[in-house]
């Protein structure tokens, strides 16, 4: 996994000084993926995207294989021998993550009837347990809706990873670590955030599988 991390600063000389927060990340979020616990992740616009992007290195096969347990394989071949060949040889395992700010119909709801800010706190009421993860990604370390799902997050007992600029932001008051790229400008930080949690995701598929 160390070789992961030495490539990336080798890559981005400019993120060695987040080689330390990157590393207790991992190990987060490595630890919750092994226990079979959930990855969370929120964030608004180019934010909402990456959420998205790292959701989906989490759930499928991101460059290893990932088959599904021989256990799984037995009894879907014992529930349908018919279609066991195509389920066993298809499916990938996976890490179990969810992007908070997809969920249009619940947010869209929530913002008209209750309060917008309040969108991804109040998913965490719904998908939050404890020891499951929430990502908070905001260029700003300060975005209302992510800062208040931190504050439900903390008070559920989960860990929390903020992945922020330089400034200085509230967001990082509940985070148990943070990844803050040195960049302020919005574009510019989230040009150094994609190979950080690509990293994080290679890091986390090396050790799982």
């Amino acid at each position: 996994m160390i070789e992961h991390l030495r490539i990336l600063i080798n890559r981005y000389p400019q993120l060695m000084g987040c080689y330390p927060s990157i590393n207790d990340s991992f190990e987060i979020l490595n630890e919750a993926a092994k226990s079979k616990k959930k990855i969370l992740v929120c964030g608004n616009g180019g934010s909402s995207a990456d959420s998205d992007h790292i959701v989906g290195e989490l759930m499928k096969s991101f460059v290893k294989k990932r088959k599904i347990s021989s256990s799984l394989q037995t009894e879907i071949q014992k529930l349908a021998p018919l279609e066991a060949d195509l389920l066993n040889s298809r499916l990938e395992d996976a890490v179990a993550a969810i992007n908070l700010s997809q969920h249009s119909a619940l947010n869209t709801a929530f913002s008209n009837d209750v309060d917008s800010s309040l969108i991804f706190a109040q998913q965490i009421i719904g998908y939050g347990e404890e020891g499951d993860v929430l990502i908070c990604i905001s260029s700003s370390g300060s975005s209302k809706n992510v800062f208040y799902a931190s504050i439900v997050a903390k008070a559920k007992n989960m860990k929390v990873i903020g992945l922020t600029g330089q400034k200085e932001g509230s967001i990082e008051k509940y985070c148990d670590s943070v990844i803050k790229v040195p960049e302020i400008e919005t574009y510019k930080v989230q040009e150094l955030h994609l190979p950080i949690y690509h990293t994080l995701c290679l890091m986390i598929e090396d050790s799982i599988w």
